[in-house]
C-alpha cells in the first residue's frame, strides 16, 4: 500500500485534466476560437432589429460560425477594434473608418448599405421646421427657439453627423435646451419622446420604434447632408494577432454576396412598406 494510505494515481484520475488541457490547446490552435465571430456595431443596426434577421441568415449559410454582437456607438466600436476586442466592425462614420484603416487597425473598408438621417420632433413643432429639407437651417431654428434637443453625445456615427450639422449651421449648441443622453439611438429617441424634444436619428431605427415613440414625427428629411453610409471592416491581424480574421472576412464576404444584400434589402419592406437599409456593396469608397 502506498505511504500514508494514499491511493495510486491512475489514468482515469488524470483524464479530466487531460481533456481540459486538450480543449485549451484546441482553442488556442484554431478550433473553437475560429468558429466565434465578435462584431462591434452601432446601436442603430441593433435597435432597428437588423441583426435579428441578418445573423440567422448568415449562420444558416455558414453553420460553422457563432456570432456575437457588441452594440455601441461607432466611436466606441472603432476603439474596440483598436484594442483588439472585436473581429469585425459594422459602423457608419466613413471618415473615421478610413482613418482607422489608414492607421493599420483595419484591413479594408467595405461599403455595405445605407439609409438616411432624419430630424424628428414633437408634432407641435415649436421651432417651426416641419417640411424643410435643409438640415443646417433646421438646427439653426431649433437653437434660435431654444427648443429642446436630445443629443446622443457618445461619439457615435449619429453624433458625428449631428456635430457636422451644427457646424454647418454656425451654432455651438449649449444651454438648458440642449440635452446629452450619452446613450444609444433607441434610448435617445425614447428620451426625446418623453420630453417632447427634437433629435437626429437614422430613419431605420425611428421607423422600427415609431409605435413606442408617442408624439414624435419626422419633420426634416431629404438633405444630401443626411446621407448615412455603413461600412464593414475586418480588424487587422498584424495589429491584433488573436483576432478571427477568417471569420471576419467570411462575414464581410457574405454581407457583400447576393444572399446578404437581399436580406438587407428585404428588411422592413413588408412591415414598413420600404426597406430600412439600402444594400450598396461594391459602391466604392466613402459617400
Amino acid at each position: 500500500m502506498p505511504a500514508h494510505g494514499r491511493k495510486p494515481v491512475t489514468l482515469a484520475w488524470w483524464l479530466p485534466f487531460l481533456a481540459a488541457i486538450l480543449a485549451v490547446a484546441t482553442w488556442g490552435c484554431g478550433g473553437a476560437a475560429e468558429s466565434n465571430i465578435l462584431i462591434a456595431s452601432t446601436t442603430s443596426t441593433y435597435d432597428s432589429g437588423l441583426f435579428d434577421v441578418l445573423l440567422p441568415a448568415f449562420t444558416a449559410d455558414n453553420p460553422g460560425y457563432t456570432v456575437r454582437v457588441n452594440a455601441v456607438g461607432t466611436g466606441e466600436a472603432l476603439e474596440l477594434g483598436r484594442r483588439c476586442d472585436a473581429d469585425v466592425l459594422l459602423v457608419h462614420a466613413p471618415e473615421a473608418e478610413e482613418q482607422f484603416v489608414a492607421a493599420g487597425y483595419g484591413i479594408e473598408r467595405h461599403p455595405i448599405m445605407y439609409n438616411d438621417f432624419v430630424i424628428v420632433g414633437p408634432g407641435s413643432d415649436p421651432a417651426g421646421i416641419a417640411g424643410g429639407q435643409d438640415a443646417a437651417a433646421a438646427f439653426g431654428e431649433i437653437a434660435a427657439a431654444g427648443a429642446g434637443f436630445m443629443s446622443r453625445g457618445d461619439d457615435s456615427g449619429t453624433h458625428k453627423k449631428e456635430q457636422k450639422i451644427w457646424a454647418a449651421a454656425g451654432v455651438d449648441p449649449a444651454g438648458d435646451w440642449y440635452h446629452v443622453t450619452g446613450q444609444g439611438m433607441g434610448a435617445t429617441l425614447r428620451a426625446a419622446a418623453e420630453k417632447a424634444a427634437y433629435t437626429l436619428t437614422d430613419r431605420g431605427t425611428f421607423l422600427s420604434m415609431r409605435g413606442n415613440l408617442p408624439g414624435l414625427v419626422i419633420l426634416v428629411e431629404g438633405d444630401p447632408l443626411l446621407f448615412n453610409q455603413y461600412g464593414a471592416i475586418a480588424v487587422n491581424p498584424e495589429n491584433c494577432p488573436q483576432v478571427n480574421v477568417e471569420g471576419a472576412q467570411a462575414f464581410i464576404s457574405w454581407l457583400e454576396s447576393d444572399a446578404g444584400q437581399q436580406v438587407i434589402g428585404d428588411f422592413g419592406r413588408e412591415q414598413y412598406g420600404r426597406s430600412l437599409f439600402v444594400p450598396d456593396a461594391g459602391s466604392g469608397g466613402p459617400r
